[in-house]
């Protein structure tokens, strides 16, 4: 249903030229918040200001600036912030279309990445998708969120704090952090699946039933919608490892080889859980099957054991006057003796063959 919507949505820009400035998707702010923290090793800015305000602030080459855009609804906003710092229309088109798949451009003078940011609503008992845009000059970082997020407060309060290295870091140091910090937040999503993949396996395992492979088909389709997600995430942290950018310095390569690692870790979880779900499936349908196997083989049993007794009772419940055994006064008790008779032998026969 997620996929649906999202192409349902693609169509709302149809007929527009290209680099035309249109939000597509849904509107999860009512108003778009825009937060600056300008820091250098020995100083340190933070505010909530508006796009106006951002574009009359000098440019510092000893700052590291970091602006935080949650709500890309407002495309007037976006579009001043966009001709401050250079940014290309189609960048800015690729910005406000959440239905971008996850990527990397070298622009020269700025890097752009998307990724897709995933977390687990309780309440819907579903993942949600929400795309993350990173654009990474040579003395600021520019992140673009649909709507007000957590997942970056972490790095914020490193840098308020001083902790480690990121307040006397570059530019590409701090979108190394934004980018860890999403791919972190993955591992947080497949604990999530790990522990429905193992409810789901116990009852497989004690007493499956159609709810489970509801279950089971349900978290298929998470996986399928995180793997979409990941998989184009080592091509983008593949291409920053190889560099042939002077916006990557050589002190973050280490760092980023090590997201890169991170990355292949999830991909190769992703592929794990994907074979657990497969093998959950079949092992469904085998328990299923062979519950099926043991009515029929119990039905067969009760059949087999009635062919007998029903020709029995068939036979002398004839209305023929010359049988004899009807002037016998101890013939209906010899009947339920011979039948019981047949019915136990017939059992321990079963019983011997292992039937039973």
């Amino acid at each position: 249903m997620i996929e649906i919507r999202h192409l349902k949505q693609r169509s709302q820009k149809r007929g527009q030229p290209a680099g035309t400035l249109k939000h597509v998707g849904e509107r999860k702010m009512e108003k778009s918040k825009i937060k600056l923290i300008e820091y250098s090793k020995d100083s340190f800015v933070e505010n909530e200001s508006s796009a106006s305000e951002i574009c009359l602030l000098d440019k510092v080459d000893s700052n590291v600036r970091w602006i935080n855009v949650e709500g890309i609804h407002e495309e007037n906003d976006l579009e001043q912030i966009s001709k401050t710092y250079g940014l290309h229309p189609i960048v800015m088109e690729d910005i406000l279309n959440t239905q971008q798949r996850p990527k990397i451009e070298d622009c020269g003078e700025y890097i752009y990445l998307v990724l897709k940011l995933i977390s687990f609503q309780p309440q819907m008992k579903e993942f949600h998708s929400e795309q993350i845009s990173v654009v990474l000059g040579k003395n600021f970082v520019i992140s673009f969120c649909e709507s007000e997020t957590k997942i970056f407060e972490p790095v914020r309060s490193w840098i308020r704090n001083g902790v480690g290295r990121i307040k006397g870091g570059s530019s590409d140091y701090l979108a190394f952090n934004l980018l860890d910090m999403i791919v972190d937040n993955y591992f947080e999503v497949l604990d999530v699946l790990s522990d429905k993949i193992e409810a789901a396996e116990a009852e497989v395992v004690e007493k499956p039933t159609p709810e489970t492979l509801k279950t089971i088909h349900y978290l298929k389709r998470q996986l399928l919608f995180l793997h979409k997600a990941v998989w184009p995430l080592r091509e983008i942290v593949g291409t920053l490892e190889r560099g042939g950018s002077t916006l990557i310095k050589d002190s973050t390569d280490i760092y980023i080889r090590d997201l890169y690692d991170h990355v292949i870790q999830v991909m190769d979880d992703i592929e794990t859980f994907r074979d657990i779900l497969s093998s959950l499936l079949d092992i469904y349908l085998s328990s299923v099957s062979n519950r099926m196997n043991d009515i029929m083989k119990i039905l067969t049993i009760i059949s087999t054991v009635f062919i007998p007794l029903t020709f029995i009772v068939g036979l002398y419940g004839m209305n023929l006057k010359s049988m004899p055994e009807y002037d016998f006064p101890y013939m209906y008790p010899i009947l339920w003796g011979v039948m019981i008779c047949i019915s136990i032998v017939m059992l321990i026969f079963f019983k011997k063959k292992k039937w039973l």
